[in-house]
């Protein structure tokens, strides 16, 4: 959740973007008329919160925060058509499966690999584990590559050191495929079904990768302990962290989930942004599963990503986790070109709680009331 300080500065920004509520009222009503004319256009004079939920119909700037926008068609005429078609068949007939072939190549030097050093080195797990981490990298690198990834790393490479923490803005959980290939991060992340849970539970429990169950409300105190001894640890991998507990489209950045500013550790800012030229990278869960999503990015002409790591940030004295957690946002977005939004990306999968709701009740009957007596 954010201070009111902090939301009202938010809410301030976003006035720029939200349509003007007159243009959308009857020009015939006059804001002059008497009370038992009670119009519209008066309901919206006494209550900010009516004007700010009337905005919220006209120019929704949650829903915009998980919409995949398909770029202007450009190929239908004479001209560019056939060029298009030439396109579809390159990419398709002949990108695609040399993508495949490398993506299968690198899984089997990854799975000769990694079973044995897996099975055989049990008593010697220092070694077993640098030998794995290095193998977890070695495959990220071929899921690039079979995006045909162009991505331009920008700062010192991250280190291993304790009591820090990496933060980073969501996109699609190639986020971490991305970042994982330069650095073996410990990711905390949702579990997922099918395939890639079963990735989860096996390749990645490697590099130390924490896992929750959205629906489970018990984990939350289970992974915040983890989260405490992970970045204890001196050999642990860097931890990683995507606070914004969801992936948004990349042209936004949603509110901050507090724990990972409550560890008493150094953040590590990192901002991540694609370039939308040849791929839209934004993964919409609730409406494509991921393989259908790694289909996408395998059957495009390239993944263009640039990687911003940003200088580290403690906690400044009298500073409050939620204060830390949007200062920190203001830096990735800032970095990133993104636009801060003050909205909790849990909305997507939740209805907003009952006391927020009774806020906003109260605070309509407040204005209501205040106007009244006035006149």
């Amino acid at each position: 959740m954010d201070t009111p300080g902090n939301l009202k500065t938010s809410i301030s920004e976003l006035d720029l973007d939200r349509p003007n509520i007159e243009d959308y009222l009857p020009s015939g009503t006059s804001i002059q008329e008497p009370l038992d004319k009670l119009s519209l256009r008066d309901l919206l004079d006494i209550s900010p919160t009516l004007t700010e939920a009337a905005g919220a119909i006209v120019d929704d700037s949650f829903t915009r925060c998980f919409k995949s926008n398909p770029p202007e068609p450009w190929n239908w005429n004479v001209y560019l058509f056939p060029l298009w078609c030439c396109g579809v068949v390159i990419r398709y007939g002949i990108l695609f499966p040399v993508r495949v072939l490398v993506l299968a190549i690198g899984w089997i030097i990854f799975l000769s690999s990694y079973i044995p050093v897996h099975l055989l080195l049990k008593g010697h797990d220092k070694l077993r584990k640098k030998i794995e981490r290095s193998l977890v990298e070695v495959i990220c690198m071929f899921f690039v590559a079979s995006w045909t990834g162009v991505v331009k790393y920008h700062g010192p490479r991250p280190s291993r050191r304790p009591k820090q923490v990496f933060v980073a803005n969501h996109t699609s959980m190639i986020d971490f495929i991305v970042l994982e290939q330069m650095t073996p991060f410990a990711v905390i992340m949702q579990k997922h079904p099918g395939w890639v849970g079963l990735l989860q539970s096996t390749i990645l429990e490697s590099v130390g990768c924490i896992w929750f169950h959205r629906s489970e409300a018990k984990d939350r105190e289970i992974v915040a302990k983890k989260l405490r001894d992970h970045v204890q640890g001196a050999d642990n991998n860097p931890l990683l962290i995507f606070p914004e507990g969801t992936c948004v489209n990349n042209h936004y950045t949603v509110m901050f989930k507090k724990g990972a500013f409550e560890l008493d550790s150094t953040v590590c800012p990192i901002a991540i942004k694609y370039n939308k030229i040849f791929v839209d990278a934004f993964w919409n869960s609730r409406k494509q599963s991921f393989t259908t999503h790694l289909l996408q990015l395998m059957t495009s002409w390239a993944v263009v990503c640039d990687v911003w790591y940003l200088e580290p940030q403690n906690l400044r004295p009298g500073e409050t986790p939620i204060e830390f957690a949007e200062r920190v946002r203001g830096i990735i977005s800032d970095r990133a070109g993104l636009k801060k939004v003050p909205w909790d990306g849990y909305l997507k999968y939740s209805r907003p709680s009952p006391k927020h709701r009774e806020r906003k009740q109260q605070s309509f009957a407040e204005s209501v009331l205040r106007s009244l007596e006035e006149k």
